[in-house]
């Protein structure tokens, strides 16, 4: 049942990329015909061409890092033992929690605040509605480098290593 639901979830998250993304592509490509073609646009497609920047990206990160397939400087891996490997993977991954973790607690205390305060952003929308993703996101990116450090542990300190997959 677990796994059924994280496939949904899966599911939801890269629909949810993909229609952000193709929102973005038509909204952009209208404009520009809108402003070339008949020398005229939508004053509200610059700003929300914006907000879907930052929620594309956010999206777009927390699935990367659903298999841990973030940008990352590897110098030396290919140099180390596969276990050693795995205790820095845990390393750089429970530090990646902790800095996810804090950006979405402060995130949510910003969110918090917009939302206490009542301001507004695009359109007259509530501006903690356009930020939540913020916490959203950096704190499921934070629940998955966790689950992925513990994994990396278990699997160094067990006989077994996995397939060179680096």
């Amino acid at each position: 049942m677990l796994s059924r639901a994280l496939r949904l979830a899966h599911l939801f998250e890269d629909s949810l990329l993909v229609a952000l993304l193709l929102a973005m592509v038509v909204l952009a490509s209208g404009q520009i015909v809108l402003r070339n073609l008949l020398e005229t646009g939508f004053s509200w497609i610059d700003p929300l061409l914006r907000l879907l920047v930052l929620w594309t990206g956010m999206i777009g990160a927390t699935v990367a890092s659903r298999d841990n397939r973030h940008i990352r400087i590897d110098l030396f891996s290919r140099l180390l033992s596969a276990r050693l490997h795995l205790y820095i993977q845990v390393v750089v991954g429970l530090f990646t929690t902790t800095v996810c973790a804090i950006i979405a607690w402060k995130g949510a205390v910003w969110v918090r605040m917009d939302y206490l305060d009542g301001l507004t952003g695009f359109e007259g929308l509530p501006a903690w509605l356009l930020e939540v993703i913020i916490p959203l996101a950096f704190g499921l990116i934070a629940l998955r480098y966790l689950v992925h450090s513990v994994d990396w542990l278990r699997q160094a300190l067990s006989d077994q290593l996995p397939q060179d997959d680096r």
